[in-house]
């Protein structure tokens, strides 16, 4: 009858107190295939019972075998499956800290809980993680979850768990993993012959998102057509948004303003009441952004969408995605000439991101520079855009810094700065990969010319 256990001197323990607890002896309990003297050998901790004699004996003692072997009773485990579930609204709502606290509330009492409200628990933890900036932490738990054999190549956990991973891995900066995260894991789904879901495709979309922010446009256009279709095809209107949301940004970044437009209307008109308001406010945001950089401006209804944005994302934003749309704001308000508001508010996106250098810091401090040269204040702008050069030279070179490169260049440019502009358009095309063209100096020294 004897089995093997990890908790044998528990069971014995809250055998004994539930026992007297009765008012039982262990005669009480005792029965042909049970007998006093092996009972009192469990209650002991020199014996563990095996499967049937804890059933046996959970019936007789009126509890359940589940607490006879850990300690909890059903109500318990329904409890925690209750705050798994309040923990998973909390994160699709935006709530991301008190999504963060219920799973660890959860996975403190894992033992009790099926494997599968464990596993839930764990990816909800590490996507609450990302979205809090705790980037490192998220890729740790997220790696761990991938890599496990019981993590299936296909299923819905593990499209979301490689998603996820190329997304963390992104915003640290590592485009090369995390490109080839996407792709080895978009060759296994074709490998595996499974028809396309949701999850699939919002893994090809961030593999669109890689590819244009390292600058590699053709290659993302291609895949964001190709999810299109598939997306169109299945009529599931979370990966139509997403997939026409991601190829409205590598319209943009080709210069298609007017397409980029069109492909992010498309995705606005997905959206519907209950969707995650933190997309809803972001994806209002991109179109704002869109609209400010196409030729009629509109910079008015920019402005009301921006703001509008920016009170969802300071509900369940990330500090830098407030910051991104107080910039925004800035830029709104600078195309309707109000340089003193757009300078406060491009104040506010660098207090909420505490002068840390990120590339939200940089284009708040360009936004600002320009609104200080708008208002006459020429010494602070030169300040303002001096810093923010010296702290886009600490970020990684990629196409997305090459941008913010060449917007520093326009606004030297603009206000009269011919040397600097030139300075920052060759960083421009540095940090984008091209080289820059020979100097007359360069050109002398080289013997025979070119």
């Amino acid at each position: 009858m004897d089995s093997t256990a990890e908790d044998g001197d528990g069971i014995g323990r809250r055998l004994r107190e539930l026992r007297r607890a009765r008012g039982l002896r262990q005669q009480d309990l005792a029965s042909d295939d049970v007998s006093v003297s092996y009972i009192s050998l469990i209650e002991s901790g020199k014996r563990t019972p095996s499967a049937d004699v804890v059933t046996l004996l959970a019936e007789r003692l009126g509890c359940t075998t589940g607490y006879l072997l850990t300690g909890q009773d059903g109500t318990r485990t329904r409890e925690l499956e209750l705050k798994a579930a309040f923990a998973d609204l909390s994160l699709h709502n935006g709530a991301n800290g008190e999504a963060l606290q219920a799973y660890s509330e959860v996975l403190a009492s894992a033992p009790v809980l099926p494997e599968g409200t464990v596993r839930r628990a764990r990816l909800g933890q590490a996507l609450a993680l990302e979205k809090l900036g705790r980037l490192e932490a998220a890729v740790q738990a997220l790696t761990m979850l991938y890599e496990d054999p019981k993590c299936v190549a296909g299923s819905a956990e593990w499209s979301q768990l490689a998603t996820a991973l190329c997304r963390c891995h992104q915003a640290l900066g590592d485009q090369v993993l995390s490109v080839e995260i996407a792709e080895r894991a978009l060759r296994r789904l074709d490998q595996l012959g499974l028809e396309a879901t949701s999850d699939h495709i919002q893994l090809g979309a961030v593999l669109v998102s890689c590819y244009r922010i390292r600058g590699d446009l053709a290659k993302a256009r291609l895949v964001a057509e190709r999810l299109i279709r598939i997306a169109d095809d299945r009529g599931d209107r979370a990966a139509q948004q997403q997939t026409y949301w991601n190829a409205a940004l590598v319209a943009q970044s080709q210069g298609q303003t007017d397409e980029a437009l069109a492909l992010a209307e498309r995705a606005r008109t997905l959206l519907v009441e209950g969707d995650n308001v933190r997309h809803q406010a972001l994806l209002c945001g991109v179109y704002a952004m869109l609209l400010l950089g196409s030729d009629s401006g509109a910079p008015e209804r920019a402005r009301r969408l921006l703001e509008r944005s920016h009170a969802q994302l300071v509900e369940v934003g990330t500090a830098a995605e407030q910051a991104s749309a107080q910039s925004g704001i800035a830029m709104a308000c600078l195309r309707l000439n109000q340089a003193a508001e757009a300078q406060q508010h491009a104040l506010r996106a660098l207090a909420l991101l505490h002068d840390e250098p990120c590339r939200e810091s940089v284009e708040a401090r360009a936004v600002l520079a320009h609104a200080q040269f708008s208002a006459g204040e020429s010494p602070r702008a030169q300040e303002s855009l001096r810093t923010a050069a010296t702290q886009l030279r600490q970020l990684p070179r990629a196409r997305s810094s090459a941008a913010v490169w060449r917007r520093i260049g326009d606004i030297w440019q603009q206000y009269g700065y011919p040397a600097e502009a030139t300075a920052a358009y060759q960083q421009a095309l540095d940090d984008a990969g091209l080289p820059g063209l020979l100097t007359s100096t360069d050109r002398a020294a080289v013997p025979g010319g070119y």
